[in-house]
């Protein structure tokens, strides 16, 4: 229900964008999340939205910035001045309710993109 796509190799400094597309229901009143996971690492929070409200990582504070279009049913999540420890598969979630930074309270989850950001 959810595919996030827009992953790739870019060297730091530089910019992506990821993309979120939902099918299968309309999640305009859900929450709507980014987690991403490096290697060896626990999967992280790095942004929310719900309602007109936002929410970041300190990490990617000043640097990512999300956002959604409930016409497209899409989520996106800009990111820029990358650094190599972005690097990681970045998930896009949604949940009905408030936001919160704990992975298994997001019942629904895209399939990953890859981000690598070379140094």
């Amino acid at each position: 229900q959810l595919q996030a796509s827009g992953g790739g190799l870019v060297q730091a400094g530089g910019s992506l964008r990821l993309s979120c597309a939902a099918s299968g229901r309309t999640f305009s009143n859900y929450a709507m999340c980014w987690f991403r996971q490096a290697p060896g690492k626990e999967r992280e929070f790095v942004a929310a939205m719900s309602g007109g409200s936002t929410n970041y990582a300190e990490p990617v504070k000043g640097r990512f910035s999300i956002s959604r279009d409930n016409v497209k049913n899409t989520v996106y999540l800009q990111m820029n001045s990358l650094k190599p420890e972005d690097t990681a598969i970045y998930y896009c979630a949604a949940r009905y309710g408030l936001v919160t930074g704990r992975p298994e309270s997001w019942p629904y989850w895209g399939q990953g993109t890859l981000v690598t950001v070379s140094s």
